[in-house]
């Protein structure tokens, strides 16, 4: 099942540390520490398989996880492996009364944020006692984001657990009782300096009251390069959108005060190219599917040096190269340095970055009305007039579709395909705005 699931994904190796996860003891518990962007979800997936039994009933594995969008990014990752095993998310934000309706007829993989499980077993919508493995992914964040109470009481409920895999890119003193990890068979990738990004760091200097107008500057002279920029609070995050939004500036805003719908919305534009600006909290720091970055900005400073590690961990990602840009007034610094940043002077005349090449179509159809990419690149290619590289990236959900087009013949592309049909059926196909 495992041979056939890596050929499912593409994946023709395994790395280092995917391969010593799956050496673990079947039975034995597993501590995973490994950095942000090195493989750990396969790193707990592809063990869990040999112990799927599709002769069994009911929930077998439970993935705890602390963000939604990590919880869809798992179970995409599951669905593409082919495994024949039905998977489902809950979440925050997502209607209780449709997840019920799914877990009637139980999942083998239930991926979830810990308020929403914790909803469920207290509700009884499945039988806890049917999952044998237990992982709890991210659990250093969890652990940030408050979650404990609830990871203890969804651990307290789960009586036929027999082996627990526990992942982080941070090493902990001690692993907290509460999750009833015992003996643990513990993989240390964190000091891997094969892995050790090429990342350089640089200061922008500017007077508090100037911070907003240097980032401006900032963004403007790094010009087309995916970047994203942090801010320890939303306010913060809104306040730049508004700036950006007022100097024609075309951005994506995520951070916890969204709607999900919006949120999702905002990372599908970062990632098909539509956007190459996005301003978020650290809730972007850790377990998205994201691109790979080019430039962090810190218009705010994290917290520690974890947050800022992990912030940084977005760009140079494994052998890739990243540059990190701290907005620093004269009498700030950060003692986890080790040296004193370069200083990036700012350009005299700001020239705001053209629009990306990209644009985004949204179609309002997908899975559910049995419509899949090849439907949709036919469409776009027969029907709409493009070219094979004037489209791009294109992702089908449960109920929509979405396709980067050239933004130069997205409008085109529409008003020929405007009274088309995809499966029979006519659909509601526009610009996403």
């Amino acid at each position: 099942m495992i041979k056939k699931a890596l050929e499912n994904l593409n994946i023709a190796a395994l790395n280092e540390m995917q391969h010593a996860a799956l050496n673990v003891p079947q039975h034995a518990d597993m501590v995973l520490l490994s950095p942000t962007g090195s493989g750990k979800t396969l790193g707990f997936l592809l063990p869990v398989l040999s112990l799927l039994d599709s002769g069994k009933a009911g929930v077998q594995v439970l993935v705890l996880v602390p963000s939604r969008e990590l919880a869809l990014q798992i179970e995409k990752v599951f669905k593409a492996m082919g495994t024949g095993f039905k998977v489902n998310c809950c979440y925050g934000g997502h209607a209780t009364r449709i997840e019920k309706n799914s877990l009637s007829q139980p999942p083998a993989v239930l991926i979830g944020t810990p308020g929403r499980l914790a909803y469920h077993i207290r509700n009884e919508s499945f039988d806890a006692s049917t999952v044998h493995t237990l992982i709890l992914d991210e659990f250093d964040k969890a652990l940030e984001f408050g979650f404990q109470e609830d990871m203890a009481y969804i651990i307290r409920g789960l009586t036929g657990v027999k082996k627990r895999i526990l992942t982080s890119a941070t090493k902990m003193d001690e692993i907290p009782a509460f999750t009833a990890v015992k003996h643990a068979v513990e993989l240390n990738y964190l000091k891997d300096l094969v892995t050790k990004p090429d990342l350089k760091i640089k200061a922008v200097i500017a007077d508090a009251e100037d911070k907003l107008s240097a980032l401006f500057a900032l963004i403007c002279k790094i010009g087309d390069k995916a970047t994203l920029v942090f801010c320890n609070h939303r306010e913060a995050v809104d306040r730049i959108s508004e700036l950006l939004s007022y100097m024609g500036l075309s951005h994506g805003v995520f951070h916890g005060g969204m709607e999900q719908e919006d949120r999702e919305h905002a990372l599908l534009k970062f990632r098909n190219g539509s956007n190459r600006l996005l301003i978020t909290t650290d809730l972007a720091s850790r377990g998205l599917d994201i691109p790979e970055i080019e430039c962090v900005i810190h218009y705010q400073l994290p917290h520690n040096e974890e947050a800022f590690t992990h912030r940084n961990g977005r760009t140079a990602r494994m052998h890739a190269k990243g540059t990190a840009y701290l907005l620093l007034t004269e009498e700030e610094n950060l003692p986890y340095l080790q040296q004193k940043p370069e200083v990036e002077t700012l350009p005299e005349k700001n020239i705001i970055p053209k629009p990306t090449p990209w644009a985004t179509l949204y179609i309002a159809a997908g899975k559910k009305d049995k419509v899949n990419k090849v439907d949709i690149v036919g469409l776009l290619l027969q029907k709409g007039g493009l070219q094979k590289d004037e489209l791009g990236l294109i992702e089908v959900r449960d109920h929509e579709s979405y396709a980067a087009v050239k933004r130069n013949r997205i409008e085109q592309a529409v008003a020929l395909i405007r009274n088309e049909k995809i499966k029979n059926k006519k659909v509601k196909i526009e610009v996403s705005k």
